[in-house]
């Protein structure tokens, strides 16, 4: 049996109207023009539309594609779930109204043949981005550069990247989101990002960030004072557990 290349997981909360509108069908159109072998993990967050719904009548018709039902959790929970569940060699995770469009892989991928565990992409200004946005962001590279040391210019990207053993390695060992972590509503912490990305320095994988083409969405779940106060909590958190020797 030929190992699968690549897997894709895209979480999913409330996504009925990016699927219908075609985000996935586009995805998989531009999937079938490759020359690697590829699958999709829809990996639906308790959702309380009809984003299950659809995505698994999609999937009758696209063997390439799965869809994960999981209780809600959030993203950071979400995403957990279908990296462990991914069986390709690379596992990206990416949005399903793709701000970042999925032909960025073109960027991606040729940096693991330079032996590369984890690319991440970057967004160059965030074009589009509402003002309160790029300020959240500016006040969070601040925070990061400060608390947890991390060197990159944009650590909130949804589009990473990783080998599956470096996959394995690092979402085993996150601590602040779990599989039992309930969630109300949508929920999109900066600190998962961070912690990934913290776990991933801590266990010496060689990362790379690649800049990527990125459009603002109307209808994000991005709620500016929760999800600020929430990546504060979590930065916290991280820093915490790296005092106590957790990510050891």
């Amino acid at each position: 049996m030929n190992k699968l290349y690549l897997s894709i997981v895209i979480p999913s909360y409330n996504e009925e109207n990016n699927i219908r509108t075609g985000s996935l069908s586009g995805m998989v159109d531009y999937l079938k023009e490759q020359d690697y072998s590829w699958e999709i993990l829809v990996v639906d967050d308790g959702s309380t539309d009809k984003t299950a719904e659809l995505a698994l009548k999609f999937a009758e018709t696209h063997k390439n594609i799965r869809v994960l039902k999981e209780p809600h959790r959030g993203k950071g929970g979400t995403v957990i779930a279908g990296m462990l569940k991914a069986i390709g060699e690379i596992v990206i995770f990416d949005d399903m109204d793709q701000a970042t469009p999925i032909d960025q892989l073109e960027k991606i991928l040729p940096k693991f043949r330079e032996k590369y565990d984890v690319v991440i992409g970057s967004r160059a200004g965030r074009e589009g981005a509402p003002l309160i946005r790029k300020t959240m962001a500016l006040g969070l590279s601040i925070l990061r550069n400060i608390v947890l040391q991390l060197p990159y210019k944009d650590t909130q990207c949804g589009f990473k990247a990783f080998t599956k053993p470096a996959s394995e390695k690092i979402f085993k060992k996150l601590q602040i989101f779990n599989n039992n972590q309930a969630q109300a509503g949508a929920s999109v912490s900066a600190g998962f990002d961070l912690e990934i990305l913290y776990v991933a320095r801590k266990l010496k994988l060689k990362i790379t960030e690649v800049p990527v083409v990125w459009h603002h969405k109307e209808g994000t779940k991005v709620n500016p004072i929760k999800d600020s106060w929430e990546g504060l909590r979590d930065l916290l958190k991280i820093r915490i557990n790296a005092i106590k020797g957790i990510y050891r």
